[in-house]
């Protein structure tokens, strides 16, 4: 697939994406909250910096996005 853009065009769009506090990931969090559950957020320490952290339970979630996965949503 052939690049329509060009490189500064491409820079700018890419600056935009986001890795934290996304959409799915602040529903995760709400659910997570009204349900009682406590966790911490990108904690760096840990391999793949994972986006919620339960350290009660040591269990980590990743909220991955449909884009970069290639599901259709």
């Amino acid at each position: 697939m052939a690049d329509f853009l060009t490189p500064e065009e491409r820079s700018v769009r890419m600056a935009l994406i986001t890795g934290k506090n996304t959409t799915p990931e602040l529903m995760v969090r709400r659910a997570l909250h009204k349900a009682g559950f406590r966790f911490r957020l990108h904690i760096k320490d840990l391999p793949g910096k994972p986006d919620i952290v339960l350290p009660k339970y040591k269990t980590v979630i990743f909220v991955n996005g449909c884009f970069w996965h290639g599901h259709f949503c």
